[in-house]
C-alpha cells in the first residue's frame, strides 16, 4: 500500500491529498529515509510523521483495505511516539494561551502604548 494512502486510512490526515502533500514536503520518513508519496510500505516499517510541530512515530502492523474507523486504527499501527514529543504538544498549547485570546482582533492603540511602555521600562533597567 502507498504511504500516503496508509496515513489517510489510519486517520493521520483528513484527506489523501493532504497526506500526499506532507510526503512531498519531506514531513514523512519511512525507516529514516525521505520518501515519495508512492512509496510502498510493509508491516514492521517505522514511519515518522511531522505534524503540528511534533514528530509522531508509528510502527506498521498491517495494511487496511480502506479507511478505517477511529476505534479500529490500533489494529493497523502501533504508536511509538516518545512521551517527550507529546509533552511538547502540551507546552505549545499553553504557550498559545499566553498571548491574546482568539478573536480579540488587532491590538488597540492603548495595547500598543502599553507594549511600547513595557519595552522602554526594560531598556531603562539595563
Amino acid at each position: 500500500m502507498r504511504v500516503d494512502k496508509y496515513l489517510w486510512c489510519i486517520r493521520y490526515f483528513k484527506t489523501r491529498s493532504i497526506a500526499t502533500k506532507a510526503c512531498k514536503e519531506g514531513k514523512v520518513r519511512v525507516n529514516g529515509d525521505l520518501i515519495k508519496p508512492s512509496r510502498e510500505i510493509y508491516p514492521t516499517d517505522k514511519i515518522t510523521v511531522r505534524k503540528n510541530q511534533v514528530n509522531y512515530e508509528l510502527l506498521v502492523l498491517d495494511t487496511p483495505d480502506n479507511r478505517v474507523g477511529a476505534k479500529l486504527v490500533d489494529i493497523y499501527r502501533k504508536d511509538i511516539t516518545p512521551k517527550e514529543s507529546l509533552q511538547k504538544l502540551d507546552l505549545l498549547k499553553y504557550s498559545k494561551d499566553y498571548y491574546r485570546k482568539k478573536g480579540t482582533g488587532r491590538p488597540t492603540k492603548k495595547d500598543r502604548r502599553d507594549i511600547d511602555d513595557w519595552y522602554t521600562e526594560n531598556d531603562s533597567e539595563e
